[in-house]
């Protein structure tokens, strides 16, 4: 097959390398290796392997080098640390962090709230490649009823993504964290305190290997000569007749050239904001879509540790160590937030002096949001963003409910922190929202049609054959915990029955070759 048919035919379209986009590829590479996948995404490989976590970086420029690659079309010019939790415990306005950009306007609406640090990553892995890689599952209310196979995908999730919560459970003065919190909070909750479950390993030369989407997209998906990934090139369009997916148009952002690809299926896996910002344009646009906009509040509190004894001081090598513990306090319906407790190189709060390893932890609350229909992200089909699409306009606000939730978190952190030690910094901090960068809900799964969701539990756009949504867009329920896992668990799902489906529905769709100059 010539360069050119190879990049204008497919069998499958991926739109996004974000660890959703990369379980599609890593699924269908593993179950039906004979599709031609083609993957775009508008950023650039930034790291070897493609869509490697940058903390993976050992040397200080090539990871501030990624970082600045990953910030869209204006970089930041100026020194940003490359750890990005430096400067985290902040109040200002409009946080952000290092290898993100903000919405640069329309982030608020009249005296709303809005998102003012709503914020993205344009790379090949996507926000991926920039991650805290903590992975809990979601319990109670956060689980979602039209998934009824949900634990067995979440397992599978965690295959791809390489979870261990064992790893890190084991940093020094971790134990006693948890056997402090446990103390305190066990007695009152349907779920314990536990180590938190991240996507990490432990590399053979002492080192962590914090996962991206190069480890969801495996050897599986490297191996297969039938997966094609694009870089720097923008999908502008997903091309339909008559409710059936043909393909899509894209534009390559290196030289400007425009084509199209013919394709029987595509998955768009942007994120949650751009994955409906597609849809839209291309005059795909259920009633839900962009709706049920979910960020997670949240409030950020820091202590030292008191009464500790000293720890073993031997580091692992690489930029983060197995001293950094992280701790877990799951979301409940009856505390309906979702807590980490982070120790030392994982804790957001800089802290000036000698402490032991693990001595000074900080506290991160994520709180269940009053889902609301009028919580949204619209499209202005007269103005454009710096890619061409179709601007961003967020409607976004804190319900009396949403005001409680944080007072009650905000409660519980103070009484955590006293369980623990002393205040580092004084009282919590609540961030600005947008600030968790765990958006979900505008591309929602739902059971039927009914105009309050965009897609079936197979993430199955209702009304278009052929096309799939993906990432933390689909997940419908309030999610307080890290949306990664549950996402790529959804992905899993929906790539299942692509495979399923692939046998008729491409032998009748399959496009000949060459059919577009």
């Amino acid at each position: 097959m010539s360069e050119r048919e190879q990049t204008r035919t497919a069998d499958v379209v991926i739109v996004g390398t974000g660890p959703a986009g990369a379980a599609y590829a890593r699924i269908l590479s593993e179950e039906r290796p004979d599709l031609r996948i083609l993957q775009f995404d508008a950023g650039p490989i930034i790291t070897d392997p493609p869509g490697a976590h940058v903390k993976n970086l050992i040397d200080d420029n090539a990871r501030a080098r990624a970082q600045r690659l990953s910030e869209g079309p204006a970089p930041s010019s100026v020194y940003q640390s490359t750890d990005t939790l430096d400067g985290y415990a902040s109040d200002a306005e409009r946080i952000v962090r290092a290898g993100t950009f903000l919405l640069e306007d329309g982030y608020r609406h009249g005296d709303e709230a809005g998102l003012p640090a709503a914020a993205f990553s344009t790379n090949v892995g996507g926000m991926g490649a920039h991650w805290t890689c903590a992975c809990p599952r979601p319990g109670e209310g956060e689980r979602i009823a039209e998934v009824s196979d949900l634990d067995d995908l979440l397992a599978e999730g965690e295959r791809l993504l390489g979870v261990s919560a064992e790893l890190m459970g084991a940093a020094p003065l971790a134990e006693e964290v948890r056997e402090r919190l446990a103390r305190g909070l066990d007695p009152h909750r349907t779920r314990p305190v536990q180590p938190m479950p991240l996507a990490v390993r432990l590399e053979e030369d002492g080192r962590l290997w914090w996962s991206g989407s190069d480890v969801v997209f495996g050897d599986a998906t490297r191996a297969n000569p039938n997966h094609r990934l694009i870089d720097r090139t923008l999908v502008t369009r997903v091309r339909t007749v008559e409710g059936l997916v043909i393909g899509v148009r894209v534009r390559n952002l290196v030289d400007g050239r425009e084509y199209e690809v013919d394709a029987p299926t595509v998955v768009v896996a942007a994120d949650a904001l751009r994955t409906p910002q597609l849809l839209w344009a291309s005059d795909i646009r259920p009633p839900a879509l962009g709706r049920y906009l979910n960020d997670q509040p949240q409030v950020v509190h820091a202590v030292k540790l008191r009464d500790v004894l000293p720890q073993d001081p031997t580091r692992a090598g690489g930029p983060v160590d197995v001293l950094s513990g992280v701790s877990w306090v799951p979301y409940t319906d009856d505390h309906p937030f979702h807590g980490q407790v982070m120790q030392l190189d994982a804790s957001p709060v800089p802290y000036d002096g000698d402490i032991l390893p693990g001595e000074v932890v900080g506290l991160g609350w994520f709180c269940a949001k009053d889902i609301r229909a009028d919580d949204r992200v619209e499209f202005d089909d007269d103005r454009t963003d710096s890619y061409g699409m179709p601007a961003m306009r967020i409607h976004y606000d804190l319900t009396e409910a949403d005001r409680r939730t944080l007072d009650r978190a905000v409660a519980e952190m103070v009484a955590v922190g006293e369980l623990l030690g002393d205040a580092v910094f004084g009282d919590p901090i609540e961030f600005p929202p947008g600030a968790s960068l765990h958006y979900q809900g505008t591309t929602r799964i739902g059971a039927v049609d009914d105009g309050r969701s965009v897609c079936d539990a197979d993430s199955r756009v209702w009304g278009v054959s052929g096309l799939h949504v993906a990432g933390n867009g689909v997940i419908p329920t309030a999610l307080a915990c890290n949306p990664t896992l549950t996402s790529v668990a959804l992905a899993v799902r929906g790539a299942r029955a692509i495979a399923r489906e692939a046998a008729s529905a491409l032998s009748l769709h399959r496009p000949q070759a060459g059919t577009h100059a």
